[in-house]
């Protein structure tokens, strides 16, 4: 057994509430079970119990034994001096305050019932994958539509964390965020953090000011990735190299430490060069381009807008000097998804939340009108039976797994909740 199931049977009153009475005989009546605090101090804050006909306002400590008190060194915290009830599931050793003033202490073990004990000890019983694997296809499912919204919510409020750092160092230009972030984006996982730190290599004052000139745009691009050099029998990269140097100079930039770029990890469409050259395409299309995105409400308005090829060069090489067959190289839908789900939908959360916005419908329309992602999460709830049927459903299902099973916390999600109820 571990703690957070006591925390769970207290915070939700889940066990025999009438005649409570303490280890020394006194009677318990629970008026507030408290504030769950879950950080250092006392594990429940400002309760209010009736002790023997004598009301009590303060915290409550919860522990498996009663002798963990002394365990953790409570008696020399004063932190724990206004504790007026010590939960255990096991007494085993009367405790006392500093001021050597008796603790009351409730046993909660001859209160819970043992179907509660028994849906606890099957939910944490070793499994192949998560606790509730097995159960899982037996979720209510209003209960799961809720669980799935807050946990959607969850992680674009842990997203929003980062943007905030970006937008500190950018002295809150969105612009120059919603750049860092697409540019991330678009590196994907492998070159996700060389993409960033070409981004955060180039002012985005000067991404405005050259944003009417493709090929300056390419050659900052091409040139901060360390993807151009004077050798190269190719006019269109020596072009990019000249002009490169030029803005470089212009702008007194320097050549950041980028982590050389992977290719042979992907399929050509999703070589680097392309998506570079793609991203500079967007700036050179698309003028504030925040100010527009901001503005769209629907998918098929994102996908319209993002229906952009990279310049001529492009459609018949995927890397410098290399001819290919010919292919306009539009980016594609399913890539657009991508960058909706994870640039557009968390900077726009967070560019609300700033102005004290609340957009949670048209964020969850969006979102529910992407398909659904495809990895090796989402296959394994599909196979326990949670199916998917778009984006929404697929970020918050990620969200469970990262921040609620991979940290056992299933008496902090709403199904674990309620399977241990056994409803």
């Amino acid at each position: 057994m571990k703690e957070d199931f006591l925390h769970y049977l207290w915070k939700f009153k889940n066990f025999e509430c009438t005649n409570l009475k303490t280890t020394s005989g006194l009677s318990i009546t629970i008026l507030q079970t408290g504030q769950y605090l879950e950080k250092a101090g006392p594990d429940f804050f400002n309760a209010q119990i009736v002790i023997a006909d004598q009301k009590w306002a303060g915290n409550v400590e919860i522990h498996l034994k009663t002798s963990d008190w002394y365990l953790h060194h409570h008696e020399m915290d004063s932190a724990f001096d206004n504790v007026i009830l010590h939960v255990v599931w096991e007494h085993d050793i009367e405790i006392y305050r500093a001021d050597n003033s008796e603790i009351p202490v409730l046993e909660l073990q001859d209160y819970v019932h043992s179907t509660t004990k028994l849906n606890y000890d099957n939910l944490r019983a070793t499994k192949t994958w998560i606790f509730c694997e097995k159960q899982l296809v037996h979720a209510n499912q209003f209960l799961l539509d809720n669980w799935l919204e807050r946990l959607f919510f969850e992680r674009l409020d842990r997203k929003s964390v980062a943007i905030e750092d970006h937008l500190v160092e950018s002295n809150s230009d969105w612009e120059a965020v919603l750049f860092c972030l697409l540019a991330k984006n678009f590196g994907l996982n492998t070159n996700g953090d060389s993409f960033l730190q070409i981004a955060k290599s180039i002012p985005f004052s000067v991404i405005r000011k050259e944003s009417f000139e493709l090929k300056n745009l390419e050659a900052l691009f091409f040139g901060m990735a360390g993807l151009l050099d004077s050798d190269k029998e190719d006019s269109y990269s020596n072009d990019l190299q000249f002009r490169y140097q030029y803005l470089m100079h212009k702008y007194q930039l320097e050549q950041p430490m980028v982590v050389p770029l992977e290719f042979y990890k992907h399929r050509p469409d999703n070589f680097p060069t392309i998506r570079l050259a793609q991203l500079a395409a967007i700036y050179y299309q698309i003028p504030n381009l925040f100010t527009t995105l901001m503005e769209l409400s629907s998918m098929e308005s994102m996908y319209q807008l993002f229906r952009i090829s990279p310049s001529n060069y492009w459609k018949n090489h995927f890397v410098f000097e290399k001819q290919s067959p010919v292919k306009t190289k539009l980016i594609s839908k399913s890539f657009i998804d991508l960058i909706v789900i994870n640039t557009l939908i968390p900077v726009r959360f967070a560019y609300n939340q700033s102005l004290g916005i609340e957009e949670t419908e048209s964020l969850l329309q969006i979102i529910k009108s992407i398909a659904p992602e495809k990895n090796t999460i989402i296959d394994k709830f599909n196979f326990f039976g949670l199916p998917t049927h778009n984006a929404f459903q697929t970020q918050s299902l990620l969200q469970l797994k990262k921040e609620y099973c991979n940290k056992s916390k299933c008496l902090q999600c709403q199904i674990g909740i309620e399977l241990i109820k056994g409803i």
